[in-house]
C-alpha cells in the first residue's frame, strides 16, 4: 500500500490528464459503470442524508425548544445557561471523533452507525423529561458522545466508493439534502409543540419536540441495521462483478481500494502531517457560521420582531437557497477539477452575508443576509471535505483525517454557541 503524503496527490488539471493516460473504465461497459454508480448513489445517499438530517435536527433543535416554553420551564434566560447547554454537546463530540472512526473499521459500518443512532435517539428522549437545566446539559453531553462517531463515519464511507473527481457532488447531495430537511425541522417542531394543548399529558411543547423526534431517531436506528451500506469490499447489495469494478476504479484513481492496517503509531504519523491540520482549520472556519445560524436563526428572527410562528416558518427558505447554491458549486468544482477557488468564492459570500445580517438597515435586508451566510458556509462544508479526500491516500489516513477535520468542526460549534450572548439580546 502506498504511503504517499497528502501533498503527493492533488486534484487539479493533473487528474484529467492521468485519467486520459490510464483509462480506468476502458475495460468496462460505460453503461454498466453508469448503472452501477447510480445504484450505489440511490442505495447510499438518500439514507445517509436522512440520517444526517436527523442528527442535525437533534443537535440544533434547542433553539426551537427554547422559544416553545423551555426557556421559562428551565429558566434558560438566566445568565449564559442556554449557551452552556448548547456548548456542552461539543467537548465529547470533539474528543471521540478519531476513536469513533477507528471503531468503525473494527466492527463495521452497520453495527457502529446503529449504535450511534439509537444511542443519541435515547439521549434525545431523555431531554424531554429533564426537570432542570443541569440535567439538560447532561443529556446534551450524551448526545455529543453518540453523535461523535457519526458524521466522520458517513463522510469516510462515501469517499471510499468514488474516484476523486466524483466525490464533491456526492458529499454535496448527502450534506445539503440533510440541511434542507434540517431547515424544515423548525416547521415540524412548531407542529409538534402544538401538542401541548393535550394538557392531560403534562408535557409542554418543547417536551413533545424532544420526545417525538427522539423516538423517530430510534426507529431510524433500527432501520440503519438493515439497510445502511458498508465499505465497498464489505457491501452486500452489489454483485461480485459490480464490486470488482468499483474497487478497480478506486485503485486506478488513487491506489487505496484495500484497507491498510492501522495502529497507534500509524495514527500518530498521520497526525504529524501539517496538511491535515490545514484542512481542519478550513473546516472549522466554514462550520462556525453554519453552526451559529443553525443554533440561533429562530432567536435572531424573533429579535427582528417576528412572531414565534413567523420565525419558525422563515427558517426554511435560507436552507433551500443553500442547497441550490452548494450543489451548483459542487457540480462546477467536480467538472473543472478545482476546489480552492470555489471555496474562496463561497467564503466571500459568507462574509458578506454576516455583514449584511449584522448591520443591515431593515429586517428584510438582514433576513437576506441569512440567505447569503447559509449559501456560503453550507456550501463550503462538503467542499472542504472533498478537498481533503482528494489529497489523501490509504484507508488509515483517510480515517484519521476525516475524524480530525470534523473534530475541528466541533471546536467551531463551541465558538458558535458562545457568539450570541443573552445580555446582548435583542440587538
Amino acid at each position: 500500500m502506498s504511503s504517499k503524503s497528502s501533498s503527493d496527490v492533488k486534484l487539479d488539471a493533473e487528474v484529467g490528464t492521468q485519467e486520459k493516460k490510464v483509462p480506468v473504465d476502458a475495460h468496462y461497459d460505460p453503461k454498466f459503470v453508469e448503472r452501477t454508480l447510480r445504484h450505489v448513489d440511490w442505495r447510499m445517499l438518500p439514507l445517509l442524508g436522512l440520517l444526517y438530517a436527523i442528527a442535525l435536527i437533534d443537535r440544533t433543535n434547542l433553539g426551537v425548544a427554547r422559544i416553545s416554553g423551555m426557556e421559562q420551564d428551565l429558566r434558560l434566560d438566566i445568565g449564559e445557561r442556554y449557551s452552556i447547554a448548547s456548548m456542552i454537546y461539543f467537548p465529547p463530540y470533539i474528543l471521540l471523533e478519531i476513536p469513533g472512526n477507528l471503531i468503525l473499521q473494527w466492527i463495521g459500518a452497520r453495527s457502529w452507525l446503529t449504535i450511534c443512532v439509537v444511542g443519541w435517539g435515547a439521549a434525545q428522549v431523555g431531554m424531554a423529561f429533564v426537570p432542570n437545566w443541569q440535567l439538560l446539559c447532561l443529556t446534551r453531553a450524551l448526545l455529543g458522545i453518540f453523535e461523535a462517531g457519526f458524521f466522520p463515519a458517513l463522510t469516510f464511507i462515501i469517499t471510499t466508493w468514488y474516484k476523486r473527481g466524483e466525490v464533491q457532488k456526492r458529499l454535496a447531495v448527502f450534506y445539503l439534502s440533510a440541511i434542507v430537511l434540517g431547515g424544515f425541522s423548525a416547521i415540524l417542531a412548531y407542529a409538534l409543540q402544538l401538542l401541548k394543548k393535550f394538557e392531560n399529558t403534562g408535557l409542554n411543547g418543547w417536551q413533545w419536540i424532544f420526545l417525538l423526534e427522539g423516538l423517530l431517531t430510534i426507529v431510524l436506528g433500527v432501520l440503519t441495521w438493515f439497510f445502511v451500506p458498508d465499505f465497498p469490499g464489505r457491501n452486500n447489495f452489489l454483485t461480485a462483478e459490480q464490486t470488482k469494478m468499483i474497487l478497480d476504479r478506486v485503485e486506478a484513481d488513487r491506489g487505496d481500494s484495500v484497507p491498510d492496517p492501522i495502529s497507534a503509531k500509524i495514527v500518530f504519523t498521520h497526525l504529524c502531517d501539517p496538511m491535515l491540520w490545514s484542512f481542519a482549520l478550513m473546516f472549522m472556519s466554514a462550520a462556525m457560521p453554519a453552526y451559529a445560524i443553525g443554533f440561533f436563526i429562530t432567536i435572531l428572527l424573533r429579535s427582528m420582531g417576528f412572531s414565534i410562528m413567523e420565525a419558525l416558518l422563515l427558517t426554511a427558505p435560507p436552507y433551500v437557497a443553500a442547497a441550490i447554491s452548494g450543489f451548483f458549486f459542487a457540480w462546477i468544482s467536480d467538472k473543472t477539477g478545482k476546489r480552492a477557488i470555489f471555496i474562496f468564492a463561497q467564503t466571500l459570500i459568507t462574509i458578506v452575508g454576516l455583514c449584511v445580517t449584522g448591520w443591515g438597515g431593515s429586517n428584510g435586508v438582514r433576513y437576506f443576509g441569512l440567505f447569503l451566510v447559509n449559501m456560503g458556509a453550507s456550501g463550503c462544508v462538503p467542499a472542504v471535505l472533498a478537498y481533503n479526500a482528494n489529497n489523501i491516500i490509504s484507508y488509515s489516513k483517510r480515517s484519521v483525517s476525516t475524524a480530525l477535520i470534523i473534530a475541528f468542526g466541533g471546536i467551531s460549534g463551541i465558538f458558535a454557541t458562545l457568539v450570541y450572548r443573552q445580555e446582548d439580546f435583542p440587538q
